[in-house]
């Protein structure tokens, strides 16, 4: 275990982010036992000019003015940074060495404001563990010179549009910088190894702490009640880029006896569907992430419905591991990926095997079913998580 090191973790998502997020849940690990500071996405110029109403836009221009601090703390021994400077909207740029040029002048205003939050805490010989972030971030070695630089390779985020223009580029210049690689997935592992052979496969960690009811007094919320036995449940993001609507629509069509509960925020898409028009599908919208448990207890059978594409194919779905820690039964779309969990998770490649795999899913659930999945999941706690990150750290440090 490493003790008394100085962190500083960045990724893609800010630390006010209300759903669960792989950046912070490590960086909150590594805190037990170190300091960090955690650099939240600044404010880009395009953003500032266009959203001038949204609550993230009036929230830092109170940073920028002075009116709300730009480090603040966020735990013990943990440090968030709204970085105070704004950032030039340059993904339009098509010339690659324009861009590189401009965005180089962005990693050194991100860096001063870094560099300013540093000397504020008196942290020393940092170690950088960025998280799937190529664009920012792609000269910080250069800039800070760190003990160490981490680039934790776990979504297939450059096959998303925004970053796929220079991202594909980007991404294996900073593989090739950074000091070891890890990765998911053996596919990210094999990818990274092509352009860093200190490219490690460490798997995916869970909150196991907000995702257990060992107890068995985490109470049902009272509108789950309600709803007609059994509830198929999902929770998370209601987005078409990695859910297959027409699977859902067939599923509840097809056994409208099921109670269909979709639990999380919906894109356009999910909003217009045709799934609204079914008596048997709930929408309960977007909750707490510590409610969220509460919900999954509710479920019969939680379901991941991917819609199989290049994002969702080779992607490490995270509430896999949250139904397993909850010991629900669980059905989801066989990507290339979903064998990783083996013989825990039902996998489905139509739907006439989703409905089959449903009604198995409920016929053999037992509670010696329930205690190992949930003994499964306990091995991917975001300390085992974090401890393989250290055992490569060490050998450099």
């Amino acid at each position: 275990m490493l003790k008394n090191r100085d962190f500083i973790v960045f990724g893609l998502q800010s630390w006010s982010i209300d759903i669960g997020s792989t950046c912070k849940y490590t960086a909150q690990e590594i805190a037990k036992n170190n300091r960090v500071l955690y650099v939240s996405v600044p404010i880009n110029r395009k953003s500032l000019l266009t959203n001038k109403n949204s609550t993230i836009v009036q929230d830092y221009n109170l940073i920028l003015n002075g009116s709300q601090p730009a480090l603040t703390r966020v735990g013990e021994n943990i440090w968030n940074l709204n970085p105070k400077t704004i950032i030039e909207s340059i993904n339009w740029i098509g010339n690659p060495s324009v861009f590189d040029f401009f965005n180089k002048i962005n990693d050194k205003r991100i860096y001063k404001e870094i560099q300013k939050a540093i000397n504020e805490l008196g942290f020393k010989d940092v170690i950088l563990l960025n998280d799937n972030s190529m664009i920012i971030g792609q000269y910080f070695k250069e800039f800070f010179k760190p003990k160490a630089y981490i680039y934790l390779l776990r979504d297939a985020v450059t096959m998303v549009s925004y970053h796929a223009k220079h991202g594909k580029r980007l991404e294996p210049e900073l593989i090739k910088k950074v000091d070891f690689v890890v990765t998911n997935s053996e596919f990210f592992r094999n990818y990274a190894s092509e352009f860093n052979q200190k490219s490690y496969l460490i798997g995916q960690g869970c909150n196991l702490e907000l995702y257990n009811d060992k107890s068995g007094n985490l109470p049902i919320p009272d509108e789950m009640k309600v709803y007609r036995k059994p509830i198929i449940g999902y929770v998370g993001f209601l987005t078409t880029i990695r859910l297959d609507i027409e699977l859902l629509v067939e599923i509840a069509i097809h056994n409208k006896e099921w109670s269909l509960v979709l639990v999380g925020p919906e894109d356009e898409d999910f909003k217009k569907s045709k799934l609204h028009d079914l008596e048997n599908v709930y929408f309960l919208g977007k909750r707490p992430i510590n409610d969220l448990p509460a919900y999954i207890k509710s479920f019969d059978v939680a379901i991941n419905p991917q819609i199989v594409n290049p994002i969702t194919d080779i992607n490490y779905p995270l509430k896999i591991d949250e139904y397993l820690a909850m010991g629900k039964p669980t059905v989801a779309t066989k990507t290339s990926f979903m064998s990783y969990f083996g013989n825990y998770v039902y996998l489905c490649r139509d739907a006439e095997e989703w409905i089959l795999n449903i009604l198995k899913a409920l016929e053999e659930n037992t509670p010696e079913k329930e205690k190992e999945r949930i003994a499964y999941a306990s091995t991917h706690s975001w300390g085992h998580f974090v401890e393989k990150i250290y055992t490569q750290l060490e050998k450099i440090l």
